[in-house]
């Protein structure tokens, strides 16, 4: 195996999965956490163990963060692009004005 893989377990749902990761495995750890809390309680929620409703509730909730982050960082992306040109103009201002 390659020395960058690591190959961990980690439970989700009651189920484990092995897996092999490049990247560092305690992320990949806190993000196999994160899912199974938001099952768990997804599950809670709706007072149902079926995996596969669970599991596509819980994709359409992390589709609608997704989403929500996406619009933040486009309207964070114009935010700074007007500021850009607003500096740019300041700055040709400036260089245009006599001292």
């Amino acid at each position: 195996m390659d020395a960058a893989r690591n190959a961990i377990r980690v439970t989700i749902f009651n189920q484990t999965y092995s897996l092999v990761v490049s990247s560092e495995a305690g992320e990949v750890e806190s993000l196999a956490r994160t899912v199974d809390e938001l099952m768990s309680d997804i599950s809670h929620r709706l007072g149902t163990a079926d995996s596969n409703r669970v599991a596509v509730m819980a994709c359409l909730h992390l589709a609608d963060r997704l989403r929500a982050i996406e619009r933040e960082l486009a309207d964070l992306k114009a935010r700074v692009d007007e500021k850009s040109r607003q500096f740019s103009l300041l700055l040709d201002q400036a260089s245009d004005s006599p001292e």
